[in-house]
């Protein structure tokens, strides 16, 4: 009689049959790690020159406010007394207006006249010496050519033995202080001679740097920058 029942033996050789089987091969999902370092590395050289740049702009800020901060500082100090100093130049004007009125013959006649007019030029000296001691000097322009920075025209005096635009007489003495004009000097100014010699860039015609004005006792940071 056939046995329906399964065959032990039959069955362990299917089961060994299928283990020896090739499994199917799996994909391998995961992230690959070498691809994460790169990117983070790259965020973080990219986070890092920027910081960088910052950090530059920011120094070079700090260094040009150094700077702006000491030129103000030297500014204030050297044309701080601007307004004060030019005040002080009208005893200057009265102590040379006092001097050219005596004449030299009446004081070589009359020693008393002579002795005070010798103590009105040492007092005239003395104050020229203090200003000057505070940055503040007298411009010398008879002879020199004209120089609207610190120079101020009065009238033309018809002259053909000097360059057109020479000073060929000063009423008024005039003052820089540091590099900036205090006051302008009064002049007056040749024509009818010959055309001068067109000044260099950044200089007055006489090898000289031009002056800037003082209009104020604490100037712009900007101004002669």
């Amino acid at each position: 009689m056939p046995d329906d029942k399964t065959d032990p033996r039959k069955a362990n050789d299917d089961q060994a049959k299928v283990a020896d089987l090739p499994k199917a091969e799996t994909k391998d999902v995961s992230p690959d790690p070498s691809v994460e370092v790169g990117a983070d590395l790259d965020d973080l050289l990219a986070e890092n020159a920027d910081m960088r740049d910052r950090l530059l702009r920011t120094m070079a800020d700090m260094e040009n406010l150094r700077r702006r901060t000491e030129r103000e500082k030297s500014d204030t100090a050297r044309y701080a007394i601007s307004n004060f100093a030019r005040d002080v130049l009208t005893v200057g004007d009265n102590l040379k207006r006092t001097i050219e009125h005596v004449p030299a013959e009446a004081a070589a006649e009359d020693p008393a006249l002579k002795s005070f007019l010798e103590g009105v030029e040492l007092t005239e000296r003395e104050l020229l010496n203090v200003l000057e001691r505070h940055g503040v000097t007298r411009i010398e322009p008879l002879g020199a050519r004209f120089d609207p920075n610190c120079h101020q025209a009065m009238y033309e005096v018809q002259n053909a033995d000097v360059p057109e635009g020479t000073v060929v007489e000063v009423m008024q003495s005039g003052y820089v202080i540091g590099d900036r004009c205090l006051r302008p000097a009064l002049v007056a100014v040749a024509k009818g001679g010959t055309k001068p010699v067109k000044p260099q860039p950044g200089g007055d015609g006489n090898g000289a740097a031009p002056h800037k004005a003082a209009n104020d006792d604490f100037p712009d940071a900007d101004r002669g920058d």
